[in-house]
């Protein structure tokens, strides 16, 4: 896979096929982007698992918090990682261990190594992307907020 260089026709596969996402890193806090994502994500639909070691055990946006992938009793799609690139090294592996089917490195995040394992194991990889903004581009939401959508329409797109 050429990292960097997602199709919308991929990405918007991906989006189509989860269901559920774990989103490591996920902060109690509204105006932390990890929230405003996960609360985005939950209106369209996806179920949004937090994880943090942090506060487990509390609950953000109605879903219980858990500290570790591994933890989290319910299947689980994607694994969306709010870390650092370094971090998101072993919790690829703790994806790859739990049986997702797809590692989304935030913004920002991009760890090879980890993408290769991952890769290997038969997940699919996204780095460096936000799953609001591409949802919001894909659908046409981006392009009523005035920003570039790279979907030309006259008609409103359908949703993912």
């Amino acid at each position: 896979m050429q990292h960097g260089a997602y199709t919308s026709e991929y990405l918007a596969s991906i989006l189509k096929s989860v269901k559920t996402i774990a989103l490591v890193g996920a902060s109690p806090k509204p105006v932390r982007a990890s929230y405003i994502v996960m609360k985005y994500l939950q209106k369209k639909g996806f179920r949004v698992i937090p994880v943090n070691p942090g506060v487990a055990g509390q609950e953000i946006l109605g879903e219980t918090v858990y500290a570790a992938l591994e933890d989290i009793p319910h299947k689980i799609d994607m694994v969306d990682i709010f870390r650092s690139s370094e971090a998101a090294g072993p919790i690829t592996d703790s994806a790859i261990a739990i049986g997702a089917k797809v590692v989304w490195m935030q913004l920002g995040i991009v760890n090879e190594e980890a993408a290769q394992r991952a890769e290997a194991a038969g997940l699919q990889v996204i780095m460096d992307r936000c799953p609001k903004i591409e949802y919001s581009r894909l659908s046409g939401e981006a392009g009523f907020m005035g920003l570039p959508s790279r979907v030309v329409s006259a008609r409103r797109q359908p949703l993912i």
